[in-house]
């Protein structure tokens, strides 16, 4: 079965930077398409990015582009996601998702579609 782990979390600035990885183990991440969404406190859960499954094609919502980037290393069975010019409104958990039999990338950005989910890690953007 495959396991998702996420890292990287922690408190930031404003203007500040954080890199946030998803490790999988269990399986090859080869087959799987990837997703990073993000929840804050009393609010649905949103997608921020995904990518696909050799990283050539990559989706961000409106509110991250131009400041974070997703990618991925199949050797490492690692996806990454780099949040650059960090404000309170980035503040929430990240929670990194993947999935083999999605068949529309152009799906990648809802959450139904995903069937393995890491835990989640914490971003605070805070002055």
């Amino acid at each position: 079965q495959l396991q998702l782990v996420e890292s990287g979390g922690g408190l930031v600035q404003p203007g500040g930077s954080l890199r946030l990885s998803c490790a999988a183990s269990g399986r090859t991440l080869d087959p799987y398409v990837i997703g990073w969404f993000r929840q804050a406190p009393g609010k649905e859960r949103e997608a921020v990015s995904c990518i696909s499954r050799s990283g050539g094609v990559t989706n961000y919502a409106d509110s991250v582009k131009g400041r974070f980037t997703i990618s991925r290393d199949n050797a490492k069975n690692t996806v990454y996601l780099q949040m650059n010019s960090l404000t309170p409104e980035d503040t929430a958990v990240y929670y990194c998702a993947a999935d083999s039999e999605l068949l529309l990338f152009r799906r990648c950005m809802l959450s139904s579609v995903y069937r393995y989910w890491g835990q989640g890690t914490q971003v605070t953007v805070s002055s």
